[in-house]
């Protein structure tokens, strides 16, 4: 846990980074090929709808010895039809059968429930039934649509006021992806899509949801007053934004996933609970892919939009800029390293030559225009009466005194 500690601190500080923006395209290609699969799958195979939404009978009962051909079997010759879907519900000594068949009147509904207990020796009273027209079917449905629909634009609405509506577009991308996901892989699997499912589906994109408000919120306070400095671009602080909320986003999503595993594994493979099963499945594979998205999907969305601004274009030309004048620089202060020859070098020694202190013979306050005009312009102060001219270069040239210009002593005038 401390290592994990470390890894997020340094996460927030951006000492390590992921580059999750910049790699979107890869992220992209990965979603593009899960997509591409779902859209398959529901194309072809289609969803398995439970007889709330498409009506039909429902016939449950208890046989421990009964196999799926025999139950299978008695449901055809009793007239209930061949296309019957038997399953079994629950395990060991609560497990029990389930027989869906299509819209039966009361007559039929009878007649097979007297063949399925004259199969296998049960009364009436131990053979539930329960049937579900198909206008109540259509009506789950309509439904179901209807508060999905509301949702994603309440959603966007929301988005658009509290954030912009870049980070909104950005928000539904990734709602959308994660429902065509969810809705593929019960394609893919043959699950069957229930009313639980689908309340479990609107729960799953509210997960979804918070976990990408919580990264643009930390994505907005990173970017603010961006445009206004040369430090980075859009996509570099959004960047480091998903890198601080990345410890977080696991965290969360690992402690949401444990108790909905343990309701899918535990509660719906041991205890045989139906309804229970159908909440838990999409609950589970909600939650992976909302997970992924708000990390893989959302912000790389988020930070392709604000990059087709023009400011931010601009800003991005000028942090180019800055970070090619710096490589620049450094690459010719390496290539003049330990070259004293090099005029570099010289003009350091001429810059540290200048810069340093004057001698202890430097003149005096009292030091006039006239001594000024007659200093020598370069090289070290000469003895007092000798020419300039022949003076050695030095460090730096002191000023010279003519012998008519010597200094007379303080406190006293010159006679007129």
């Amino acid at each position: 846990m401390s290592r994990l500690g470390s890894i997020g601190g340094r996460l927030y500080r951006g000492d390590v980074s992921f580059d999750f923006v910049g790699r979107r395209r890869l992220w992209y290609t990965i979603s593009g090929l899960i997509l591409l699969v779902a859209v398959v799958a529901l194309g072809a195979r289609g969803l398995n709808f439970s007889v709330d939404f498409k009506g039909g009978s429902v016939l449950q009962f208890t046989d421990h010895q009964a196999t799926i051909t025999q139950v299978r079997s008695a449901v055809t010759r009793a007239g209930g039809g061949p296309d019957a879907i038997v399953q079994t519900v629950g395990s060991g000594a609560k497990s029990s059968w389930r027989v869906q068949t299509g819209t039966l009147s009361n007559t039929q509904l009878f007649k097979v429930q007297d063949g399925l207990g004259r199969a296998f020796g049960l009364t009436n009273s131990q053979i539930s039934t329960s049937s579900i027209g198909p206008t109540w079917g259509s009506q789950i449905t309509d439904k179901a649509l209807q508060a999905l629909i509301a949702f994603l634009v309440v959603i966007v609405i929301y988005l658009s006021i509290a954030f912009e509506w870049r980070m909104a577009a950005a928000a539904f991308v990734a709602l959308i992806h994660d429902i065509v996901i969810a809705t593929g892989i019960y394609a893919l699997a043959g699950f069957e899509v229930s009313p639980a499912t689908v309340i479990g589906l609107l729960t799953i994109l509210g997960y979804s949801l918070y976990d990408t408000v919580v990264v643009f919120d930390k994505v907005r306070e990173n970017t603010a007053g961006l445009l206004g400095s040369s430090r980075s671009t859009y996509s570099q602080a959004a960047n480091l934004a998903l890198n601080q909320t990345l410890v977080r986003s696991i965290n969360t999503s690992v402690i949401a996933l444990l108790p909905v595993a343990g309701i899918l594994f535990v509660g719906a493979g041991l205890l045989g609970a139906g309804e229970l099963k159908d909440l838990a499945l999409v609950l589970f594979v909600g939650m992976l892919s909302g997970t992924y998205s708000s990390i893989f999907i959302a912000t790389p969305v988020l930070a392709q939009l604000k990059e087709r601004d023009p400011q931010f274009k601009a800003l991005a030309k000028r942090v180019a800029l800055r970070e090619a004048g710096g490589r620049a620089g450094k690459r010719a202060a390496a290539k003049t390293t330990g070259k004293p020859g090099t005029k570099t070098a010289a003009a350091a020694t001429a810059v540290a030559v200048d810069e340093a202190p004057a001698g202890p013979d430097a003149p005096g306050d009292d030091f006039d225009a006239e001594d000024e005009a007659a200093a020598v312009p370069a090289g070290r102060a000469a003895p007092r009466g000798t020419p300039g001219p022949g003076a050695r270069p030095g460090p730096r040239q002191q000023p010279r005194r003519p012998g008519s210009a010597k200094r007379r002593p303080s406190g006293k005038k010159k006679r007129r």
